[in-house]
């Protein structure tokens, strides 16, 4: 339907041009129009009658309506909300408030270092930045309690942070002990290392043996001590130069005198106990179970020369107890690691006999890899086919040593990889660091920083743990991004101020019932300028 024109033309050569309302119709296959409404002369009509009707019609027109109100809204801002609620009702269920409540309530502090703790962590979990750059993030979300944030409390709260680590860390042992239902029989510890670009901190960034492979650059050295299904229950930063023997003292000393732990088994990685750390720790009436490198002890042959079958634990894990001079020992198979091996070496003893034929053995004795596989006799190189046969007698291999009697085999290669956990969560907090390049230079601020790091850690783990509560298995980075999807606008009507949210996405709705939280409603009205909350 449309508007036109119909002119005609009249004796004394003027026109009268009428207004038309006419639609268009197919008749014996070809469009004709029909008149639906004549108007009126066009000349008359311009005098005031045409936009009374056309006032009288947009009243029934949507379109029309939704836009003419429209014009009386405006939009101030709109920022990310989803996330803070969610991991808000975490922080608040852990009572982390309370906490830093007590510690500060003994200061002359007046600042609010609760809300700037909160803010680096939540920058942590969600787009880990410099404390510069988080300052700026924090105004790209709704949290009202962060308007009155500056700089200088972010880098003054790291500064409380080292002083009152311990404090916390013991303050969170109690209350998630309840929360969870903690059963801290077994505790994990490991630990990794993060590099430094450019300057470093002297006395805490050391040169030392990198597990990032980078000998050259200044680093740290973290442990972090956990439950044995993976939540965080304390953490040290070491000089980059500290032996992991001596990191696992510590993870001692923490056990027995600040969470008075007493019938506990300690689990470490392979490497990391000496014998005499085996001994204080018996000494300290406290058991373990620790991996062993298997080539490393002389006596791997009469473990594994030891008669009986292994016992099928998982589909990818069999185990077998070996009573070794007084040791408790469980030789632990993996068959998808045992054909691995088995290919490995084939194809290294495959290029062996290549260079071998080729005349190129004396390359082959500088190359640890090969060495191995090789037997010098009056200036010969051969294959050392004895070397190789026992060799495989490795292959998918690893052992366990425990001074727990009461634990089946099994239960200590399941404790044992409980461990596996703990590496996880240490590439979780590493990539939450983000000292490359550094942002602090002082001991406390890198102090500070990590105790961000393992904040954020613990409320991660905390989701997670609700998130397993529901009986949900979801991608936890799809979460996070759904959950940032829902944001906070802020729509003005008038003199009126409204909070507006956003839909919920994908699963969003499932972060929600996690933490039996509600979300917001849709739209509620907010308090004018100038009006307090």
């Amino acid at each position: 339907m449309f508007v036109r024109t119909k002119v005609f033309r009249n004796k004394d050569g003027t026109t009268r041009t009428y207004l038309q309302l006419v639609t268009g119709e197919r008749v014996n296959g070809k469009v004709r129009q029909k008149v639906v409404a004549n108007l009126g002369r066009l000349e008359e009509l311009q005098g005031g009658e045409l936009d009374r009707i056309i006032e009288a019609l947009a009243r029934f027109s949507k379109t029309r309506w939704v836009r003419e109100e429209a014009m009386k809204l405006s939009t101030r801002w709109a920022k990310t909300w989803g996330p803070v609620l969610i991991f808000g009702r975490l922080w608040q269920e852990l009572g982390l408030p309370d906490i830093f409540a007590r510690l500060l309530s003994g200061t002359a502090i007046t600042s609010d270092f609760e809300e700037a703790c909160f803010a680096m962590v939540l920058n942590r979990l969600l787009d880990p930045m410099s404390k510069l750059a988080t300052w700026e993030w924090i105004k790209t979300v709704y949290r009202p309690q962060w308007e009155k944030l500056e700089l200088h409390h972010l880098y003054r709260t790291l500064d409380f942070l080292a002083q009152y680590k311990d404090d916390i860390e013991k303050a969170l042992y109690d209350r998630v002990r309840n929360v969870f239902n903690l059963a801290l029989d077994l505790v994990l510890w490991d630990t990794t290392t993060t590099y430094f670009e450019g300057q470093a901190c002297a006395g805490l960034a050391e040169y030392g043996f990198s597990k990032d492979k980078r000998p050259d650059r200044l680093q740290i050295m973290i442990g972090v001590l956990m439950s044995w299904d993976g939540f965080p229950i304390a953490h040290q930063v070491f000089p980059g130069n500290t032996a992991e023997v001596n990191t696992f003292r510590q993870a001692l000393g923490q056990v027995r005198e600040r969470f008075n732990l007493r019938k506990v088994i300690l689990v470490a990685d392979r490497g990391m106990v000496a014998e005499k750390v085996l001994k204080e720790i018996e000494e300290a009436g406290l058991e373990y179970i620790v991996g062993v490198k298997m080539r490393k002890i002389r006596q791997a042959k009469e473990i594994l020369s030891w008669p009986g079958r292994y016992h099928e634990v998982d589909d990818n894990l069999k185990v077998k107890e070996v009573n070794h001079q007084g040791m408790r020992c469980i030789i632990c198979l993996n068959p998808e690691e045992q054909e691995r091996d088995r290919l490995v070496r084939e194809e290294a003893v495959a290029k062996l006999k290549e260079k071998l034929e080729k005349g190129e053995a004396k390359q082959l004795i500088a190359n640890s890899a090969y060495r191995r596989y090789l037997k010098l006799a009056k200036d010969q190189i051969s294959l050392d086919e004895e070397a190789l046969k026992e060799e495989a007698r490795y292959d998918g291999k690893y052992l366990l040593r425990t001074n727990n009697t009461s634990m089946k085999p099994e239960e200590v290669a399941h404790a044992y990889k409980s461990l596996w956990q703990v590496e996880q969560a240490f590439r979780e907090l590493k990539s939450g660091l983000d000292l490359r390049p550094v942002y602090h230079w002082t001991p406390e601020r890198i102090r500070g920083h990590v105790m961000v790091c393992f904040l954020a850690l613990v409320l991660e783990m905390a989701l997670r743990k609700k998130l397993k509560e529901l009986g949900k298995e979801v991608r936890y980075r799809d979460l996070l991004l759904h959950l940032s999807e829902l944001k906070a606008v802020e729509v003005q009507l008038g003199e009126r101020r409204y909070l507006a949210r956003t839909e919920l996405v994908g699963l969003a709705d499932l972060a929600f019932k996690a933490v039996r939280m509600r979300p917001p409603q849709h739209v509620t009205e907010m308090p004018c300028v100038g009006q307090n909350p």
